[in-house]
């Protein structure tokens, strides 16, 4: 019998519980699987106790978006802005602009 995925990485997980890139892996391993509370469950543990893990507001900004929680995923993608900056992460700050800008409504042609 072959082991899935998620029997891996929950078996990595438990030699080492606040690996974040374990925890990172298993948040995107339920969303895949449609297992969306554990996958929230996780992505939300990344960012409580793993601010600088500049991944996963992206994405949890995503998952809020869709379950229809906009002013979660607005919060989140700010934060996520205000932390990739001070780490001069550009790359994922501008990602993080981009969506946010989305799901605020923003359009360079307003201005």
């Amino acid at each position: 019998m072959e082991i899935s995925r998620l029997d891996k990485l929950l078996e990595f997980i438990k030699s080492e519980p606040n690996d974040e890139f374990l925890k990172y892996a298993l948040a995107t391993e339920y969303l895949r699987l449609n297992q969306v509370d554990k996958s929230l469950e996780y992505y939300e543990d990344l960012v409580n106790n793993h601010p600088q893990y500049s991944g996963t507001y992206y994405h949890l900004g995503k998952l809020y978006e869709a379950l229809d929680r906009k002013d979660d995923a607005i919060k989140i993608y700010e934060k996520g802005m205000e932390i990739t900056k001070a780490k001069r992460d550009n790359h994922a700050f501008s990602e993080l602009q981009t969506v946010y800008r989305e799901v605020i409504g923003y359009d360079d042609d307003d201005y």
